[in-house]
C-alpha cells in the first residue's frame, strides 16, 4: 500500500496551506522558498489538485477516480468532487470530532473500531449517505484512546451536515453537504481545468 510520509508541515509550507485543516495545532515560523515566485496557470491549477489530495489523504489513481464519478454525476463537477471527498468514512469521522486528525480516523477505521448502520466497516475510503449512523463498536467505547479524542475535539465545531454525539460517539448525517456547508480551502473550479485539458 502506498503511503505519503512528507512531513506533514514541510507538505502544508509547500502548498500553502493551514495544519489546521488536517487536525493539527502546530505553525511552522519557516517560509517556502519559492514563496514569492510567479507561478505557470498550470502550476496553479496543479497545486489546488495536491492540496485537495493531501487534505483528504487521496493518492493519485483513486482522486482521479473521484473525478471521473464527479464528472458522471448531475450538476456542477467541481462541486461533486468535493462533496465525494467530504463524504468518505474516515472525513466524515474527523468531521464529526471523533478522530484528532484525518490520519488518526482513517487508522480508527482500519483497525475495525467503527460501525456504520450497525455493520463493521474498515474501509476509510467507504461513502456515507445522508441518514446513515455511525458510532464506535461497544467494547471500544471505554477506552482511554476515545476519552483523550474528545477532550481534544470537544471544543471543535461539527458542520451543519452533521449531528454528533460525543457522549455516545455517535455522528449521524442529516443531509448531503453542499459546497458553502465544506470549508475546505481548495477551488475545485482549477482542478476541474486541470482535468479538462
Amino acid at each position: 500500500m502506498a503511503v505519503d510520509r512528507v512531513p506533514v508541515l514541510k507538505r502544508c509550507r509547500s502548498l500553502d496551506l493551514d495544519p489546521v485543516y488536517l487536525g493539527i495545532d502546530k505553525k511552522s515560523n519557516r517560509r517556502s522558498a519559492r514563496a514569492n515566485r510567479k507561478m505557470s496557470e498550470y502550476a496553479t491549477q496543479l497545486r489546488e489538485k495536491q492540496k485537495a489530495k493531501f487534505i483528504y489523504g487521496v493518492l493519485e489513481k483513486p482522486f482521479r477516480n473521484y473525478y471521473a464519478k464527479a464528472e458522471r454525476m448531475k450538476g456542477t463537477t467541481g462541486e461533486n468532487l468535493m462533496v465525494l471527498l467530504e463524504l468518505r468514512l474516515d472525513n466524515v469521522l474527523f468531521r464529526g470530532g471523533l478522530g484528532r486528525t484525518r490520519r488518526e480516523t482513517r487508522q480508527i477505521v482500519d483497525h475495525k473500531h467503527v460501525l456504520v448502520n450497525g455493520k463493521c466497516v474498515n474501509i476509510p475510503s467507504y461513502q456515507v449517505k445522508a441518514g446513515d449512523v455511525i458510532e464506535i463498536k461497544e467494547k471500544f467505547r471505554s477506552s482511554a484512546r476515545y476519552k483523550e479524542i474528545t477532550e481534544v475535539t470537544a471544543g471543535r465545531l461539527a458542520p451543519a451536515w452533521l449531528e454528533a454525539d460525543l457522549e455516545n460517539l455517535k455522528i449521524t448525517i442529516k443531509e448531503k453537504p453542499t459546497r458553502e456547508l465544506i470549508d475546505v480551502p481548495v477551488d475545485e473550479m482549477l482542478i476541474v481545468e486541470l482535468y479538462s485539458k
